[in-house]
């Protein structure tokens, strides 16, 4: 016997609140990161944030904003009830929050207390909301301000709190979203407790560096040394901010901080965009670290598309994408040729010797590069310290271990031959080389890496990568020039393959050739090749065809399109496949180069946007400052 039909009802408003606390409170950090947002948009200017148990037991938000009267606390609890909107136009929203959910939300879960003075009030109010049953509003001493407290989240949603991680992971959300909205907000000063350690506190930033400060607060102190300052206009839309050398990367993308109008956002197009920028010069398992501010007119911009308000709908993607690829694009083409700081801050790290260990039972140093055993310890092998009657382990060198520590500390040299008497460089000269941001050279080791002394410190490069980089740019430049500069062959060189691959081959042959490839079919499972780029003469063919084909199985290359569009998908597989080409007609490691090719080399380099990085974004060069050499022989 099947069920009568349920009769249709009203649900009960304090359920009602609930189940709309799952859309704007999803963890506690969805909770602060609605309390920060409404103290933002009442002008605080010193925002404090505690929180215990992950944000389970409390949640604390103390500002010294405009706070509120008795009346407007009141409504402030009841469900869409704001003061955002003034005139109701959805399509002009100049705050963060504008919805009128957020407190109601939180006090449907959680019990949530309120005290508030505005400025020139005599005393302040209070209002307490336990689980949806909102109480009276009382009389209460207070600050100038509001101060808001939540404890017990969750509690009236038992189910919802076995959603929740662990504190330490709890935790963390919450610095994120405090990070991610001071980053946004630089002039304001912010403060987060948790029950883990020191707080993070963010001073108040002002001045025209404010934004560059508040990134090296958030993104590590190290940012600063390497970012490069943004700022391009276009069509009523703005891209400000700083982005980070090619080379300064992470292994995640959380280091990516996007602000469109003061509001901290993760958007696909914008991040989207990023990646597009940064293509060229970084590896594709790593991403770039930045904080970029895009501002426009409120009505070009839709922030209402996504409930945590983290997404953002613009009136024209296709201009804000390529604005933000532009000014990534200008940046790096300013101050790409140089290298990210903390590769020699590594390099040091790895030549500093490491500190003797101490065994936690004889408090002696037990070094690891001897083995233990039962022995007795040699007469010629020191006792580094071992107490008198010791008889514990003994520690004896491994065999062969002094030989290979040896060989080690003395690598071979492969100096390049000195200069003949009338060649040499004049001292004038050869001071002013050293005035060059990469020195000028001094020796060859392994015939791979060119070493250069500038005026304070030593500059390591890696001749292939940075050639490959060079011969890449251009090739870019000259087929944004009209077209690459192409080399007959004398004798067209048949390369065979799979029948497959030169089919796929022959497919893209129209714009192989406006890159400065001219091949045909030559039979099943063949190509003729009759001419090639002049920047790759001498290179492998058979080897070049095949890299050429991975490029296009990679990206997806097909007929059609303009080749010179850089911005357009077509552009940026073609610029694939050049970088393919150019790996081909770079400088081998292994090649002996005379001093002056080596000061013609770091001289394109200062001189070629991108040059600190090879195609595959590994560093071209390396510098090491003198005062850390000094320290490093203990000088210092």
């Amino acid at each position: 016997m099947s069920a009568a039909p349920a009769t249709i009802r009203r649900l009960d408003p304090v359920l009602v609140d609930r189940i709309a606390a799952g859309e704007v409170v999803e963890r506690p950090a969805s909770a602060v990161k609605e309390l920060v947002e409404n103290a933002i948009d009442a002008g605080a200017r010193s925002i404090e944030i505690t929180i215990e148990c992950g944000g389970r037991r409390l949640i604390r938000v103390v500002d010294d904003g405009r706070g509120m009267s008795p009346d407007d606390l009141a409504l402030a609890v009841e469900r869409h009830a704001t003061s955002k909107l003034p005139d109701g136009d959805l399509s002009a929203i100049a705050t963060l929050g504008f919805r009128g959910e957020a407190l109601p939300s939180i006090g449907a879960v959680s019990r949530l207390s309120i005290t508030t003075r505005p400025e020139g009030a005599e005393a302040g109010a209070s209002l307490v909301v336990d689980a949806g049953r909102k109480g009276e509003v009382v009389p209460a001493a207070a600050a100038r301000g509001t101060r808001i407290e939540i404890t017990d989240l969750f509690a009236a949603t038992p189910a919802r709190l076995k959603f929740l991680k662990s504190d330490r992971a709890e935790n963390a959300a919450v610095g994120e979203i405090v990070r991610r909205l001071a980053a946004a907000q630089p002039g304001i000063r912010f403060t987060l407790r948790t029950e883990a350690g020191q707080p993070l506190v963010l001073p108040a930033e002002a001045g025209d560096e404010a934004s560059l400060r508040r990134l090296a607060s958030v993104l590590g102190p190290d940012f600063k040394a390497n970012a490069l300052p943004v700022d391009l206009q276009r069509e009523g839309f703005a891209v400000s901010g700083h982005v980070g050398l090619p080379t300064f990367h992470r292994g995640a993308g959380s280091h990516i901080h996007l602000v469109v109008n003061g509001r901290p956002v993760r958007d696909r197009l914008l991040l989207g965009a990023v990646r597009g920028a940064y293509a060229d010069t970084l590896a594709s398992d790593r991403h770039p670290v930045l904080g970029l501010v895009i501002a426009c007119a409120p009505d070009l911009v839709d922030v209402n598309v996504h409930p945590a308000k983290t997404e953002v709908r613009f009136r024209e993607p296709g201009l804000v994408r390529a604005l933000v690829v532009s000014a990534i694009h200008d940046a790096l083409r300013r101050g790409g040729a140089r290298s990210a700081t903390t590769g020699g801050m590594r390099t040091i790290e790895a030549l500093r010797p490491a500190a003797p260990r101490l065994t936690a039972h004889t408090g002696y140093a037990a070094p690891s590069l001897f083995q233990t055993g039962s022995a007795p310890r040699p007469r010629d092998m020191p006792s580094y310290g071992a107490p008198s009657g010791y008889n514990g382990p003994v520690y004896r060198p491994t065999p062969g271990l002094a030989e290979a520590v040896q060989e080690l500390l003395q690598p071979p040299l492969s100096l390049p031959p000195a200069l003949p008497p009338q060649a040499e460089v004049a001292p004038e000269t050869e001071a002013a080389l050293e005035d060059h941001p990469l020195g000028a050279a001094r020796a060859q080791i392994h015939g791979t890496y060119i070493l250069a002394q500038t005026r304070d410190g030593l500059v390591i490069v890696d001749q292939h990568a940075a050639h490959e980089r060079l011969v890449y740019e251009r090739l870019k430049a000259q087929r944004a020039a009209g077209g690459i500069a192409r080399q007959g062959l004398l004798i067209p060189d048949v390369v065979e393959m799979e029948p497959e691959a030169a089919e796929r081959l022959c497919a893209c042959a129209d714009d192989l050739e406006r890159l400065g490839l001219a091949l045909e079919p030559f039979g099943p499972g063949a190509v003729l090749i009759r001419e090639i780029p002049a920047l790759l003469i001498g290179a492998s063919l058979r080897d070049l065809v095949t890299d050429i084909l991975d490029a296009l199985d990679a990206s997806g290359l097909e007929e059609g399109g303009d080749p010179a569009t850089e911005t357009g998908p077509l552009g940026r597989r073609l610029d694939a496949v050049l970088s393919r080409m150019s790996c081909h007609g770079s400088v081998r490691a292994g090649r002996r180069l005379k001093p002056e090719e080596m000061n013609a080399l770091l001289r394109e380099m200062e001189a070629t946007p991108n040059s600190g990085q090879c195609n595959h974004g590994r560093p071209t060069s390396v510098e090491l400052k003198l005062s850390d050499i000094e320290r490093l022989f203990g000088r210092r």
